[in-house]
């Protein structure tokens, strides 16, 4: 089984085959999520210090929050699935 990794903003790298959801923290519902992993242990912060864009939900019960928006995110899984960085680069641009 191939791990695929892709690059969720200020060095940090998560393993796609093991994420279960991308979501905007907007809702409360997320929120109280949010608050929940937090308090058992399962919240991992890779935002740097910067504003929660994205929240990555992964199999294993975690919740990863990154600074970087969730079409950003999908368009490097999508990249990493087609093995084209410079499709990633383009996907980014437009």
């Amino acid at each position: 089984m191939n791990t695929e990794l892709i690059h969720v903003g200020f060095g940090n790298i998560i393993a796609v085959n093991k994420v279960v959801a991308i979501v905007v923290p907007g809702s409360a519902p997320i929120k109280r999520l949010v608050e929940q992993a937090g308090g058992s242990k399962m919240l991992i912060d890779l935002t740097n210090g910067k504003k929660t864009k994205t929240i990555i939900i992964m199999d294993s019960g975690h919740m990863v929050l990154t600074a970087l928006g969730s079409k950003t995110i999908a368009a490097r899984v999508e990249a990493s699935r087609s093995g084209s960085f410079l499709g990633q680069i383009k996907r980014l641009k437009e």
